[in-house]
């Protein structure tokens, strides 16, 4: 089985550690390759970023479609999820749904710790989209400026707040670039935190082991 994993920006040090996180989950049962896209902004934050990444994500799906039994969509705000789905019927998974409906699943709900205050709208609108609003209990972001992913505090504490304050049973990593901290953060807090990387591989290798492929009797169809 090979899995393609889209990372929609253009970090090549955010696509090495997605990798490293896929890598580390698949422990040499299936193949998980990472790809970003070039043209693409570093970090896709507003809708003209997904608008932006999307001939990228397009012509990656088209010249490795014979070659990968899924595709998965490394940004947690699943940036061109229907597009793909239209023009494949390999499985494509999003680290956004996937992780927010297996969340569901592990306690009575969830909260996504997102980078910062401009996307948390933006999360609730995807929660909204899924239908999982009874199920989620916030959306947290750090409090203050933070300056890229590169010290776990400010989101730990946005994790503990979600907690004690939302009644969260469940922590879902709301970017590609938390990849490897949901261990760390479980342990400390002692409750499921789950990694969107991880909940789309779960998705992707299930789909793929049963056979499933993405209907296009009606709102996928391609032409």
């Amino acid at each position: 089985m090979k899995i393609l994993i889209i990372n929609p920006n253009s970090s090549e040090e955010m696509t090495k550690a997605i990798q490293v996180c896929a890598e580390a989950y698949a422990a040499g049962d299936f193949e998980v390759r990472t790809v970003c896209i070039p043209d693409a902004p570093q970090f896709i934050d507003y809708y003209s970023d997904q608008l932006s990444c999307a001939p990228g994500m397009v012509e990656v799906v088209r010249e490795n479609e014979a070659e990968y039994d899924a595709f998965i969509v490394a940004c947690h705000c699943d940036p061109n999820l229907d597009l793909l789905r239209q023009i494949t019927d390999k499985p494509v998974v999003g680290i956004g749904e996937a992780s927010m409906h297996l969340a569901s699943m592990l306690g009575h709900s969830f909260s996504v710790v997102s980078t910062d205050k401009h996307s948390v709208p933006n999360k609730y609108a995807l929660i909204h989209r899924y239908h999982l609003d009874d199920a989620c209990a916030s959306v947290r972001s750090p409090r203050g400026q933070v300056e890229g992913l590169s010290s776990d505090a400010p989101f730990f504490n946005a994790a503990r707040l979600a907690i004690e304050e939302d009644s969260a049973e469940v922590i879902v990593l709301g970017c590609a670039g938390f990849a490897g901290m949901n261990a760390r953060m479980a342990e400390e807090l002692g409750v499921p935190v789950l990694d969107g990387i991880h909940c789309a591989l779960m998705v992707a290798v299930g789909f793929v082991k049963a056979g499933y492929t993405t209907s296009k009797i009606c709102r996928y169809k391609d032409r």
